[in-house]
């Protein structure tokens, strides 16, 4: 099997290995069928897409909707890579699946409105699918309502009209959505389970997600949610474009 290439953007190695881990895990894959790169710390090399299964990007410190004088010369040079293998990705319609920040990339690649509007708090919310799922084979077998994990500044107030959404919650409109027929986007993560998200919850409490003091009473509210539903996402994924 050819690997699939995760684009990382973490600066923090706890978080960012255990994003890692949980790809592997949740896609069911060996660390050698997962190459990963992580953008904050080294350019990206030159990716022939032929050597490779698909394309996932993780989350990360990044907003795609910062004005322009506010980013700093890591996140122009991630947003100009990403920019140029996203032409490549939609003109071969190449398997690609973004979490959180794919959301970011994929769409304002794509001509949707990013901005703050329907930002949400760290923690689980119920994601619901639309009639368009249903014959979405990423999403075949799964329930029409699941609960997710999320916790983003930014998300897509406005779809272009090529694009199909595939998913919602009551505090943002775009939770999932495919342009194409192979490159997704998703706001929540399919492959963050509760011990990921404590994890997480740990890592960035000084980031402005939630208050500083608040970070125990995000902790459980955030393990009292299961979350299993996600991660089939991600599996399917790999076992559709595994090649």
């Amino acid at each position: 099997m050819k690997p699939f290439l995760l684009l990382a953007t973490r600066g923090e190695d706890i978080a960012a290995d255990g994003e890692y881990a949980a790809f592997l895990q949740y896609g069911g894959l060996e660390p050698k069928q997962l190459h990963r790169v992580r953008l904050e710390r080294d350019p990206l090399p030159p990716v022939d897409l032929d050597d490779y299964s698909g394309v996932l990007v993780g989350g990360g410190p990044f907003n795609s909707s910062d004005p322009a004088e506010l980013k700093g010369p890591v996140q122009r040079r991630v947003e100009a890579q990403l920019a140029a293998l996203l032409d490549e990705l939609v003109a071969r319609d190449f398997p690609f699946l973004g979490a959180c920040y794919g959301v970011g990339t994929l769409g304002a690649h794509q001509g949707a409105v990013i901005d703050a509007t329907y930002a949400e708090p760290v923690g689980p919310v119920v994601v619901e699918l639309t009639p368009d799922a249903a014959s979405d084979p990423l999403l075949a077998g799964m329930p029409p309502s699941f609960s997710a994990y999320v916790g983003h500044k930014e998300a897509v107030r406005k779809l272009p009209d090529h694009a199909v959404l595939l998913a919602s919650s009551a505090g943002c409109p775009v939770q999932m959505f495919r342009i194409k027929q192979n490159l997704y986007a998703t706001q929540f993560h399919p492959e963050l389970d509760g011990t990921g998200m404590v994890q997480r919850i740990a890592v960035y409490r000084d980031y402005g997600y939630f208050p500083r003091d608040e970070a125990e009473l995000v902790r459980e509210r955030a393990v009292a949610v299961t979350i299993a539903e996600p991660m089939r996402i991600l599996r399917a994924f790999v076992e559709r474009y595994a090649r």
